[in-house]
């Protein structure tokens, strides 16, 4: 049914990098979302007033949110498509993560609801009327949310959504509520023990803490969250790759400014002999490839190193054999040697994990230490920079 759905409203739906076409599918999922959580909303604010079950009545209208939470979702994804403006230079692609976080709000309001009725059924228990209408409406809800979860989660994979995954977990949720409350409703039936409002209360935490989840996913790119390793493997690969002038990268920054609107900056260490316009132009050709075949805006800074001399390519060795002594994960990059009449200075940048913080003297003593054995005095001026800040 999904792939049904996405050949007849979904032109050139491999192109997932457009913008335009990401912003179709955003629709029909929002669409569908709609029609689906209002077809299950009157059906089972009926049911649910005509039993009596509060759980059934609270799950009808999660379906009535869910249904605002798709409007929410379709809006946002039309906005998100507006160009960019003397405003928002950057576009306006990050309305999806805002729908995203409206969404994630919706959850926690009806999670907050579901306890409150909940609650209130224990203290004040009545009994539930089974029958068989309400036994199918709640067997066909629980079918149709979960392929509307299934239809969500194809979506959002597909297109890398956040918003569109929040939404999906959210009609997770609902099979698990209403199978709970059904479940809840047959073991009143058989038993006679009333667990109505106990169910609704399991169920809102449930829902509560999924809300929160999900708020923390939509809030992280708000923020200025890193980007994906796989995101920076594609960058890292596609520069190292290119052309074999292209000798190291560093320095990677990644700004995201919703999907499709991403740009980065980086450095590409060339061989310092290579002549400055053949290097020129190589980087331009490769920022253009970027956005032609990823849609990232890159920025490429060229750093000509040295590569024919013995004693730099000697002592660049042995200060990254001593760092990875204290620790793997330590690098380098940009290393010079400036040589004195009684010293030579070995200037460079380290890249540390943020847990370092507040040590980097200390590991630049015991680096001094290990060069004070040489015969040769050397000295290091390090520039330390932190993982999250160089990628690479």
């Amino acid at each position: 049914m999904t792939g049904v759905l996405i050949r007849l409203f979904v032109k050139d739906s491999e192109n997932v990098k457009d913008p335009e076409v990401r912003g179709i599918y955003g629709t029909l999922a929002g669409i569908v979302g709609i029609v689906c959580n209002i077809i299950l909303c009157v059906a089972k604010m009926f049911v649910g007033l005509v039993s009596g079950s509060v759980s059934i009545t609270a799950d009808a209208l999660n379906n009535l949110t869910d249904a605002t939470s798709s409007i929410v979702t379709l809006i946002g994804f039309q906005l998100s498509k507006k160009p960019a403006d003397e405003d928002h230079p950057f576009g306006h692609a990050r309305f999806e993560y805002l729908s995203g976080l409206a969404v994630a709000a919706m959850i926690l309001i009806i999670g907050f609801q579901l306890a409150k009725s909940s609650i209130e059924k224990i203290l004040n228990p009545t009994d539930v009327n089974f029958t068989r209408a309400l036994a199918i409406v709640m067997v066909v809800s629980i079918f149709g949310k979960l392929w509307l979860f299934i239809f969500n989660k194809k979506i959002a994979k597909k297109i890398s959504s956040a918003t569109i995954s929040a939404t999906a977990d959210d009609a997770r949720n609902d099979v698990i509520t209403t199978t709970s409350v059904l479940v809840g409703i047959v073991i009143a039936e058989i038993i006679g023990i009333n667990l109505d409002g106990y169910i609704g209360i399991v169920v809102s935490l449930f829902i509560f803490i999924s809300g929160i989840n999900t708020a923390k996913e939509t809030i992280s790119p708000l923020l200025g969250a890193p980007p994906d390793e796989e995101l920076v493997k594609l960058i890292s690969d596609s520069m190292l790759q290119y052309d074999s002038r292209i000798l190291g990268i560093h320095d990677l920054m990644v700004h995201d400014y919703g999907p499709g609107q991403r740009f980065a900056s980086v450095h590409a260490e060339i061989d310092r002999n290579q002549d400055v316009m053949i290097a020129h132009e190589l980087l331009d050709n490769i920022e253009r490839m970027f956005f032609e075949e990823h849609k990232i805006q890159m920025v490429i800074h060229y750093d000509p190193v040295v590569t024919d001399d013995e004693e730099l390519n000697e002592m660049k060795a042995v200060v990254l054999g001593e760092i990875k002594e204290i620790d793997e994960k330590f690098k380098i990059h940009d290393f010079r040697m400036v040589k004195g009449n009684e010293h030579t200075n070995l200037i460079f940048d380290m890249v540390i994990p943020r847990s370092y913080e507040g040590k980097q003297l200390e590991i630049k003593a015991m680096l001094d230490k290990k060069l004070s054995e040489y015969e040769h005095k050397y000295y290091t001026v390090i520039t330390f920079d932190f993982e999250s800040f160089n990628m690479m």
